[in-house]
């Protein structure tokens, strides 16, 4: 869920009629004013209204296509965990759609900058702290190695082939699979926690009682440990120098309490990263290319550089290295 400036909501919309005939159940009335409010990467849509003088915000999660079901599950598992995730107000599971608790419009993507985040990290740091410490993990659907393999597929088949059409495309197959199977073995050796997926400034949001409110987790597994921070730390919108991202890097070893020496935490984390970066890229092109969702495709170079910048820190990973850096790959 991605709250921001909201527009006057469709008149003619089918699934927004029934939403309204639902809503009446509670007391919405027929011409109550409901809004949009931007959606995600997803079949999802978000709406605001007030209701009984109260915000609130309903998302459309439309079957088959979505199901509230994991998101109630981890909405409530990161409740009981002490963190803002939404209040789920009603619930129409059949129906697909959800009353949440209207956190507000203060994301961190618009708060964040070079000379506010060493205040603004550390409060973020100890939501992770939680969100690996504290979440109950039982019956989640596990991050393996069949899924983080997809996840890095998506880069050449839809960044290579799709959007770059990359003549040397087939020259990538010789060190691929070798190249996955040590960034994902680096991931299954870490400590398994509760990974949101999508740990990000836009998915944090500063809320009217001034704490912090997280949304779109509906998503969360059991997986690596370092997975949630690296999602932090290598932004979509804003790119930290090396530096500092080495010591966020040690200040969450000790925060997580992890026996894994420095340099190998690193190593975990930079590998971590690549893994997430690859399918970043991929799915950006997806997006704009299958999806017809604007907008993505001028993200990707950010997360190439991160990509390519993490590459130059490890000798063995040269030859990817070079097939990135060929003209007909980069963005």
């Amino acid at each position: 869920m991605k709250i921001s400036v909201a527009n006057a909501a469709p008149t003619a919309d089918p699934r927004l009629e029934k939403a309204r005939a639902w809503l009446s159940e509670f007391g919405a009335g027929p011409r109550d004013e409901m809004y949009n409010v931007a959606g995600d990467a997803s079949f999802r849509r978000y709406f605001r209204l007030r209701l009984h003088g109260v915000s609130r915000i309903l998302m459309d999660a439309p079957p088959p296509n979505e199901d509230v079901g994991p998101f109630i599950d981890i909405d409530q598992r990161l409740r009981d965990a002490g963190l803002h995730a939404p209040e789920i107000i009603h619930a129409d599971r059949d129906n697909g759609f959800l009353l949440l608790e209207d956190l507000g419009d203060g994301l961190y993507r618009g708060l964040l900058h070079e000379n506010n985040v060493d205040k603004l990290f550390p409060p973020l740091f100890e939501m992770l702290t939680a969100l690996a410490l504290k979440v109950d993990t039982s019956g989640l659907p596990l991050f393996d190695y069949r899924k983080l393999r997809r996840d890095m597929d998506l880069f050449p088949v839809w960044y290579l082939d799709v959007y770059r059409k990359c003549p040397s495309r087939a020259l990538l197959d010789g060190f691929w699979g070798d190249f996955c199977d040590r960034v994902i073995d680096a991931a299954l050796e870490q400590p398994q926690t509760f990974v949101h997926r999508d740990f990000h400034s836009c998915n944090l949001i500063r809320t009217p009682c001034n704490d912090i409110g997280i949304i779109d987790f509906q998503d969360g597994v059991l997986g690596p440990v370092s997975y949630d921070f690296i999602s932090l730390a290598w932004d979509r919108y804003i790119t930290w120098p090396r530096h500092r991202i080495e010591r966020w890097m040690e200040d969450i070893r000790l925060r997580f309490g992890l026996d894994i020496e420095p340099d190998r935490w690193r190593r975990y984390c930079d590998l971590m990263g690549l893994q997430r970066n690859f399918k970043i890229v991929g799915i950006f092109a997806r997006l704009h290319f299958r999806d017809g969702k604007r907008g993505y495709l001028e993200m990707i170079p950010r997360f190439y550089d991160y990509l390519t910048s993490t590459l130059r820190l490890y000798p063995e990973f040269a030859g990817i290295l070079a097939f990135m850096e060929r003209p007909e790959c980069a963005p």
